[in-house]
């Protein structure tokens, strides 16, 4: 049993080490703007353009890998993205960086369409909820400390510095897999078709790849600008950004094993919930430095619970299909977090950074409508 649990620990830092690469530019979107001479919308192709790489990559990887061992692919694939991270770090200009920022999309969604279903394969079937919310700890930790923490390490060493230290992450999650992952031969084939009649055929599925749409785009609409939200609405030092971003992390984690597996439905009416009112108040009461810092904690501890409960709703819609599931659920995630990054610059810089917070806030109050419309539905 300790085996199994210590390869579901390796899965989970493979998947901390690629969201935490996907998201890292969030916190570090000022220092690269000013270092390599670009706009602040052009800088946040950083976020759009991996997260577009991504959904497409993640139905098309899970297609073509066929009979391929599983455990060799996640290898193969963070390795990629440790390199890749490692040329941002020594990238002379913005095109190479962004370039290096393709290769992080195509990592990601290959990795975490394949691994999002593993749990059920690498411990008893009476712990796989709990290993699964380890596993997608990997994904809020990512979001909620790691980027808190590369951005903190930006602040003090500079922002190449912060890319070289997720690129070594990913080598050290790169060995933790060769070593503590058994071999893992393909169980499931698909075809693009088999995508195409699960989506058709499964309104379980649809419905929870609409939540996620929803719910996501509205989450990085505001939380990709959240250093120029914390500076421009409530008067934050920026000196103090990448601490109070780690705080925000550390609720994120709580908020990620505290919502548990069993009951995604009413868990994400709750977070909905929290989530429109944080984003609400901190664009209504922001203005005091204060609320503004106790509204960011409570927007990471809601977030936090995101994830888990967004695959537990599509793992639990198809059961018996869990890695074409996952795929469709990581192409429609990591979109998301394009459209949003992309929407936000769009509001930012045609309005302003609070209009952020409050195109959030819509995205989020209507993810909700939908589960409370859905639960009525289910409930006649």
């Amino acid at each position: 049993m300790t085996r199994a649990w210590l390869a579901v620990l390796a899965v989970t830092l493979g998947i901390f080490s690629l969201m935490t690469s996907e998201l890292l530019p969030v916190g570090l979107l000022t220092p690269v703007r000013a270092s390599l001479h670009v706009s602040e919308g052009t800088a946040g192709l950083m976020v759009t353009a991996p997260g577009v790489v991504a959904a497409f990559a993640a139905p098309v990887i899970a297609v073509t890998a066929g009979r391929l061992d599983r455990r060799a692919l996640l290898a193969a694939l963070i390795a990629l993205v440790g390199a890749a991270n490692l040329a941002c770090a020594v990238a002379p200009n913005y095109a190479v960086v962004l370039t290096a920022r393709v290769l992080v999309g195509v990592g990601v969604g290959g990795f975490w369409a394949i691994a999002g279903g593993l749990a059920l394969r690498l411990v008893p079937p009476a712990h796989v909820p709990r290993a699964t919310a380890v596993v997608f700890g990997g994904v809020s930790t990512a979001s909620v400390l790691g980027v808190p923490a590369g951005t903190l390490l930006g602040e003090l060493s500079g922002w190449r510095t912060a890319f070289a230290a997720v690129g070594v992450l990913g080598l050290v999650a790169l060995g933790a897999l060769v070593f503590l992952l058994p071999p893992l031969p393909s169980e499931q084939t698909m075809t693009f078709p088999d995508l195409s009649r699960l989506f058709r055929d499964n309104a379980g599925v649809r419905v929870g790849m609409a939540l996620t749409f929803l719910l996501i785009t509205g989450h990085f609409v505001a939380y990709t600008f959240v250093r120029p939200i914390l500076h421009d609405v409530s008067g934050v030092d920026d000196g103090l950004i990448g601490l109070l971003l780690l705080g925000y992390g550390v609720a994120g984690v709580v908020g990620n094993f505290a919502v548990g597996t069993r009951n995604p439905r009413g868990t994400l009416l709750g977070i909905t919930a929290t989530l429109t009112a944080a984003l609400t108040l901190i664009a209504l009461l922001g203005g005091v430095p204060a609320a503004g810092i106790a509204l960011l904690l409570v927007w990471g501890l809601a977030y936090g619970g995101v994830p888990v409960s967004l695959q537990t709703w599509m793992l639990s819609a198809a059961p018996r299909a869990t890695e074409a599931a996952t795929s469709l659920f990581v192409a429609v995630f990591n979109l998301s977090i394009a459209i949003g990054a992309l929407l936000g610059a769009f509001v930012v810089d045609g309005i302003t950074t609070a209009a952020a917070l409050w195109t959030g806030a819509a995205f989020t109050l209507l993810t909700g409508l939908t589960v409370w419309r859905v639960q009525r539905t289910a409930a006649r």
